[in-house]
């Protein structure tokens, strides 16, 4: 009789536990719900996820492929990043010219459930040698350049076809994504400004740069980017070549040659020991890491690090 009431307890105890963890399963799958319903939106590299966030605001879940640090133009997304992207609701990218990948990714990708949004639409792309005069390297001259997000105006554009897509794909927060995307884009605005009357009337208006970014920046405010290596971070060049810019920086009198963080500097290092000029950092933006993004780091405060730094060269 003992037994058959101590079996009837565990019984009645065991019911209880597992009622108790269907309740608090049931309790945890109603707080996560809100969670569940937003937006689920991939993008590729930091500007793309930068920009995104700033339209949303607290209507979707924005995640970030390429973490700080990886080579953007030599990235291949693993099975489980093409995973991500088949199962989201947006897929944001910059364009093919700087995700080369992304034509076949899509391929697999269902764009009837997910909402593929080239943001550099409508964009009139530079190739590879504008902006970099005769000193950029003759094997790259047909390629185009995918840096747009580097100019605040282009910036602005890529924004305006990113709240696109996001509408197109959550219509039901329509007014809250133009209204976020307005804010973000007057402050895009401000920014441009704040190039244009930083350079307005400078008369030495050339800078020398390590990577070969910023030809879409020097475009839009006249100024002159000579490059040490081409569009890729991979590229080196030749001993010719360093010795020629040797030259350039010596006649042209130029007191700065820029690099960005995210690659080696050694090439830089190499032409400013040989020049006797400092060494100074231009970023790209291709990636800001979470570090710096909780010390307030996002792409406008980027970009005005990058105006004081070009204010040594261009004045």
């Amino acid at each position: 009789m003992i037994l058959m009431n101590r079996k009837k307890r565990i019984g009645i105890v065991s019911l209880f536990s597992i009622l108790l963890i269907v309740a608090v399963g049931c309790g945890n799958q109603e707080d996560a719900q809100p969670e569940s319903n937003k937006l689920n939106v991939v993008t590729t590299f930091y500007p793309m996820y930068d920009f995104t966030k700033n339209i949303v605001g607290d209507k979707a879940e924005v995640t970030l492929l390429l973490e700080a640090g990886t080579d953007t133009h030599s990235y291949e997304p693993s099975a489980k990043e093409v995973a991500a992207i088949s199962n989201a609701d947006v897929f944001i990218y910059n364009s093919e010219e700087m995700e080369v990948w992304v034509s076949s990714v899509l391929e697999s990708i269902d764009t009837e459930s997910t909402v593929v949004v080239n943001a550099s639409e409508g964009v009139s792309f530079l190739e590879a040698t504008e902006g970099a005069d005769e000193h950029e390297s003759e094997e790259h001259q047909d390629e185009v350049d995918p840096h747009i997000w580097l100019d605040p105006v282009l910036a602005q554009e890529e924004v305006s076809n990113i709240q696109a897509g996001l509408i197109a794909a959550d219509p039901e927060n329509e007014e809250v994504y133009e209204t976020n995307a307005k804010v973000y884009n007057e402050k895009l605005e401000a920014l441009n400004q704040e190039f244009e009357t930083a350079f307005n009337g400078a008369t030495k208006r050339t800078f020398v740069t390590q990577h070969a970014a910023f030809a879409y920046l020097a475009n839009r405010y006249n100024l002159e980017q000579v490059s040490i290596a081409g569009i890729s971070t991979e590229e080196e060049p030749s001993p010719a070549k360093l010795a020629e810019l040797q030259d350039y920086v010596e006649d042209e009198g130029i007191n700065y040659i820029y690099y960005a963080e995210i690659s080696s500097s050694q090439i830089a290092e190499t032409l400013a020991n040989e020049t006797g000029v400092e060494l100074e950092i231009l970023n790209p933006i291709e990636g800001i890491t979470t570090e710096d993004q909780e010390k307030g780091i996002d792409y406008i405060k980027a970009m005005e690090n990058n105006l004081t730094a070009l204010q040594k060269s261009i004045n």
